[in-house]
């Protein structure tokens, strides 16, 4: 069962090689919404992004804490396209269907080795991050899933070949 690539959320704390992806994904007419230092990496490629507030009609708050914690989000993510009810509450809401994730986690382990500030250590706690990648995962059928920049060439390779497609199996592999 192949799905065609048609919207993507971004939103990684590592940007490298990230930008050929973008690239492929606005070649193929993607609609790709994004948060903060990640939209604006986009937008200096010159390329469109729709930032996720204009998504969920809320700014990001709580000190960045709370942007994507959404259910204009997670209803795009976990949205079952072959289930009626869902189609129909989605477009009740306006919940647009998300069929990429691209998203990656704060930098943890890195931020516990590098400082014994307990307040910059439990400001890189994730929480949006992991949510959206296991929300992505249990949705699998329908939604393609990227956390990590290793899947970035493989993710990179299947754009090009496949014509922004992917494969039931290449999204249960990735998930």
């Amino acid at each position: 069962m192949n799905k065609k690539i048609q919207s993507a959320l971004i939103s990684v704390f590592y940007k490298d090689g990230l930008e050929n992806i973008v690239q492929l994904l606005a070649d193929n007419g993607v609609t790709i919404y994004s948060t903060g230092g990640t939209q604006t990496f986009i937008k200096k490629l010159g390329l469109s992004v729709v930032p996720v507030e204009d998504l969920t009609t809320y700014p990001s708050i709580l000190g960045g804490r709370v942007k994507t914690l959404h259910p204009s989000v997670f209803g795009g993510i976990l949205g079952k396209r072959d289930d009626a009810q869902h189609v129909a509450e989605m477009k009740q809401y306006s919940i647009p269907e998300i069929d990429l994730v691209i998203v990656d986690l704060y930098p943890f382990e890195e931020t516990v080795a590098s400082t014994t500030d307990e307040k910059a250590i439990i400001e890189k706690i994730d929480i949006g991050g992991p949510s959206m990648i296991r929300g992505a995962a249990k949705n699998h059928k329908d939604v393609v899933v990227i956390a990590n920049k290793r899947d970035y060439y493989l993710l990179e390779q299947i754009l090009k070949e496949q014509n922004g497609e992917t494969t039931l199996e290449q999204r249960r592999m990735f998930a």
